[in-house]
């Protein structure tokens, strides 16, 4: 905008910014079950002021991801939901404001959870492990994959970015670890990432937010004992955060798992010398806060383990053992709104601290563990968070391995 002004018989123009132009918008591309990119060029005014930002918004659902520089670019969107079409639209923003949206995208849809896949990993037999089983979207474990990374057990893994993993944390002959290793979305396991927070075990973590994770509690039993309530929250793109000061009874040894559409919680667990058993639970929100300790439902135990399961956002915890370590078989279902229901009478072989993960983007599995040795059968979960009978186990077997999701 120009305007003229005159003083002292001088005249002399000052020029405004105002917003820039629209963008022109490029392609939309279905990146995984959560996420996509959105290519534009830049306005051809950008109003007399720089650019400083691009945002793409869906539709539906108004989700945004937002590019700062000044150019053409790609905006990634995070926090999708999966086998869902989106378009989307790209605004430009300068210190003047807002420009008018751009046209609307393509539509794409975003990938289906049917073809997701799990991976267990590490965990210790006669000796530390840090072997994988990849686990194909029809529940079959193959057997074992050299392992990457330090040996290790009593760690936990989750999802993360909408097709990826990450292991973390965990414990070898006393030694206590904050490294973690991510997964692709094929399956493959990084070498050690430098770790970040509490050294513990026992630790538990779960997928929330839709693309985020978050390990929480655990403890040391060496050369000092000590539990934690702490947590770390994992970035969509895998960076672990430092400590959040812990809400809720310290525990190790406990279990964790999404439930909803984007919610997650901590449940059961012990004190460092396993003789005291909560049953205690504690949701977490979508944006990663914990709450604080929900009274306890069922059996309460260690060494147990959960995964989600169904279509609309369920849950199960199973498995582990009592204050005396005797190993248990028994269920307890979660509804989606975070309730955790009385025991259901176990199937399978009783044990304590097996993994659990989803497969098939609706049906989960518990794997490995220990009765009085180690063992390596899976129990399939159906859809409806029935537990099917022993399947003879694949791989080597193992306790306190870490468990999880993976691929679209």
């Amino acid at each position: 905008m120009i305007r003229n002004h005159s003083r002292h018989g001088s005249r002399f123009r000052i020029t405004l910014a105002s917003a820039p132009g629209a963008p022109t918008i490029g392609t939309a591309t279905a990146t995984g079950t959560t996420t996509a990119t959105v290519s534009f060029t830049q306005p051809v005014s950008n109003g007399g002021s720089t650019i400083i930002s691009y945002t793409a918004t869906s539709s539906p659902g108004g989700i945004t991801g937002t590019l700062v520089q000044a150019g053409s670019g790609t905006i990634t969107i995070t926090g999708l939901t999966a086998s869902t079409s989106y378009t989307f639209t790209v605004t430009a923003t300068n210190a003047a404001g807002t420009s008018a949206a751009s046209a609307a995208s393509n539509s794409i849809t975003t990938s289906s959870l049917l073809n997701q896949k799990s991976i267990f990993g590490f965990g210790s037999s006669t000796v530390y492990t840090s072997i994988t089983n990849l686990v194909s979207n029809t529940g079959v474990v193959a057997s074992d994959t050299t392992g990457v990374g330090t040996v290790r057990y009593a760690l936990a893994a989750a999802g993360y970015g909408g097709d990826k993993a990450i292991f973390g944390y965990g414990s070898n002959a006393g030694t206590f670890y904050t490294i973690t290793n991510l997964v692709s979305n094929t399956g493959v396991v990084a070498n050690d990432a430098s770790g970040v927070g509490q050294a513990r075990m026992g630790i538990a973590a779960a997928t929330y937010g839709t693309d985020k994770a978050i390990f929480g509690y655990g403890g040391r039993n060496y050369p000092v004992t000590a539990v934690y309530s702490v947590t770390n929250l994992v970035s969509n793109t895998g960076v672990v955060a430092t400590d959040t000061a812990g809400v809720g009874t310290a525990r190790l040894y406990i279990a964790a798992t999404g439930y909803g559409a984007d919610k997650a919680i901590f449940g059961y667990g012990s004190d460092v010398l396993g003789t005291t058993v909560y049953s205690i639970t504690n949701l977490v929100s979508n944006t990663g806060v914990v709450a604080s300790d929900t009274t306890g439902v069922g059996t309460a135990r260690q060494g147990l383990a959960a995964t989600r399961y169904g279509t609309t956002g369920q849950a199960i915890f199973g498995y582990g053992s009592d204050a005396v370590f005797s190993s248990l078989s028994m269920t307890n279902l979660v509804s989606n709104t975070g309730v955790v229901a009385t025991d259901t009478t176990g199937v399978g072989t009783a044990r304590s601290s097996p993994g659990a993960a989803v497969y098939g983007g609706d049906k989960g599995l518990f794997g490995f563990g220990y009765t009085t040795v180690a063992v390596s059968m899976t129990n399939l979960i159906s859809n409806t968070g029935v537990v099917a009978t022993d399947t003879t186990g694949v791989g080597t077997a193992r306790y306190n391995p870490g468990a999880a999701g993976y691929g679209a």
